[in-house]
């Protein structure tokens, strides 16, 4: 199959095709399976070169064992990717020469300063000495590390250590590069930092493979979002595409009473409201996705009276990634914890 039918086939949407005809990723129905542990049911997705993907779920999803197959790192149980173009079980070292692989863990040896560091990573890749030299001038600038650079690693802040993680996953000019949980752990400001340098490399037109449990990580990085839930992929699509598909706003009711057959009318009577989109109903709450008016709460309020479903509190916001979440998955991320 050609490139471009294979972004077509696995529904990237053409304001995003642009960025390439050629895809950087190509997943189609992996899965892996952990004796009786499924932790990737079939999922399958695509990456335009140049395109930062973002993966958002909870911890034990599937994010990490997504990329670790993709880094070679792990054999799936079956289906296929591809990575620049590579198969990751047939040519893996053709895989590792293309990517830059940043894990959640802290990657850079303690007891070499960071240029120490940065050089061990550079012969790993067999570059020769005046590319290395280049690439941490390079580096140090982008990251903002040259006055920590003849530093004892062990002395850095969390901050630092994880720029010279990135630094070190970029050292070779990767064509991909993954980013699993990027800012996990790191003080706002320095996420903040953290999120310009991956946009300084998504100007510079590096594909980035983005897992992350931060809705916030995802809405200001991604250019597309997958949503993983169990091993499974909800949905995909842009920022603004999952927004509109919530279905407008939403009320949420906390009850009183979690179970009771007037709870069922009043559910079934929601869901005949015109203004109705959906309703999640969820054991002491209810999640209403509606398009809104002046008119939606004394109808929605009315209702609950004719059903004496007691209502202990009410919230109305406006779409966020989280209603997404919620929508495909029929929880809210937090709530797997983080």
């Amino acid at each position: 199959m050609c490139p471009y039918a294979l972004l077509v086939k696995l529904n990237i949407p053409p304001s995003v095709r642009h960025f390439s005809m050629q895809p950087a990723v190509v997943v189609e129905k992996l899965a892996k399976n952990y004796k009786d542990f499924l932790a990737l049911d079939n999922i399958s997705f695509a990456v335009p070169q140049g395109e930062i993907f973002g993966l958002l779920g909870p911890n034990g999803a599937g994010k990490s064992t997504t990329v670790r197959i993709l880094a070679t790192l792990l054999a799936p149980t079956s289906g296929s990717a591809f990575v620049a173009g590579y198969n990751v079980q047939n040519n893996p070292f053709a895989v590792r020469r293309s990517i830059g692989y940043v894990p959640q863990e802290q990657m850079c040896d303690n007891y070499l300063t960071g240029r120490e560091n940065l050089w061990l990573q550079g012969n790993l890749y067999h570059m020769d000495y005046t590319a290395i030299q280049q690439r941490i001038r390079e580096l140090s600038a982008l990251l903002e590390l040259e006055d920590a650079l003849d530093k004892i690693t062990k002395q850095y802040s969390g901050g630092m250590k994880k720029k010279l993680d990135i630094a070190s996953g970029l050292i070779h000019r990767p064509q991909v590069l993954f980013l699993d949980e990027p800012s996990l752990g790191l003080d706002v400001s320095t996420r903040l930092k953290v999120w310009e340098y991956i946009r300084r490399l998504y100007q510079e037109g590096i594909t980035i493979l983005l897992c992350t449990n931060y809705m916030d990580e995802a809405e200001k990085l991604a250019v597309r979002i997958a949503i993983i839930d169990h091993g499974k992929v909800a949905v995909i699509d842009t920022l603004e595409r999952l927004l509109a598909q919530v279905g407008g706003d939403v009320v949420t009711l906390e009850l009183e009473n979690s179970v009771g057959p007037s709870r069922n009318g009043f559910e079934d009577e929601l869901k005949k409201l015109a203004f109705v989109t959906k309703v999640l109903a969820r054991e002491n709450s209810l999640n209403i996705f509606l398009q809104y008016d002046e008119t939606v709460l004394p109808q929605i309020m009315r209702a609950a009276g004719n059903f004496y479903v007691p209502i202990r509190k009410l919230t109305f916001s406006r779409p966020r990634l989280d209603d997404v979440f919620l929508k495909y998955t029929g929880h809210r991320l937090q709530e797997e914890g983080t």
